[in-house]
């Protein structure tokens, strides 16, 4: 759903360019936010986005297990660059406050996120860094036991041997 909000805003820019264009001097720098090739490449991102969670979804409700690995790997590569800001941020700490002072003066808040001692501030993102972190963690600890439920659904696991007049049946478990 926010990926279809995201796309219906990025496409309401690109029909009304002026809507949605900033200058120079409010950005705070020389480069233009989103051209139309920027803009087409969100465009073209969110439409993957919207296809993945609508093949993760039409997997689950169909258990068909195939259907849910496109968006599992996604997860898997949005934890990656997560943890990799969450250790670029414990190995150059520095690099926030030097973030921070390339944002625009007119920046929300900036000047009162620049007043705040840099190891406090770097702790503090850390700490958030950490609880997406974990919330990501747990919703790919989601998508993996759906995925094993289904494969697990979807396979024989109960064998039936017939003998003579008695029948056996053996439970075979794939965990």
């Amino acid at each position: 759903i926010i990926n279809a909000v995201v796309l219906l805003i990025l496409l309401s820019a690109l029909a009304d360019p002026d809507q949605y264009h900033f200058s120079s001097s409010e950005l705070g720098g020389d480069f233009e936010f989103m051209d139309d090739a920027n803009m087409c490449i969100a465009i073209a991102i969110s439409l993957l986005m919207i296809l993945i969670c609508a093949m993760a979804t039409y997997g689950a409700y169909k258990q068909r297990a195939a259907w849910i690995v496109p968006f599992f790997c996604y997860q898997i590569f949005d934890f990656a660059l997560n943890t990799l800001v969450a250790v670029t941020v414990l190995v150059y700490p520095n690099s926030i406050q030097e973030y921070i002072r390339q944002l625009p003066p007119n920046f929300p808040y900036r000047d009162d996120i620049m007043s705040v001692n840099p190891t406090c501030l770097v702790l503090i993102i850390l700490l958030f860094i950490s609880i997406i972190l974990t919330f990501k963690g747990y919703l790919i600890s989601c998508v993996w036991n759906c995925y094993r439920y289904i494969n697990g659904r979807n396979s024989s696991d109960v064998l039936v041997y017939v003998t003579s007049n008695d029948t056996t049946v053996g439970v075979k478990s794939f965990d």
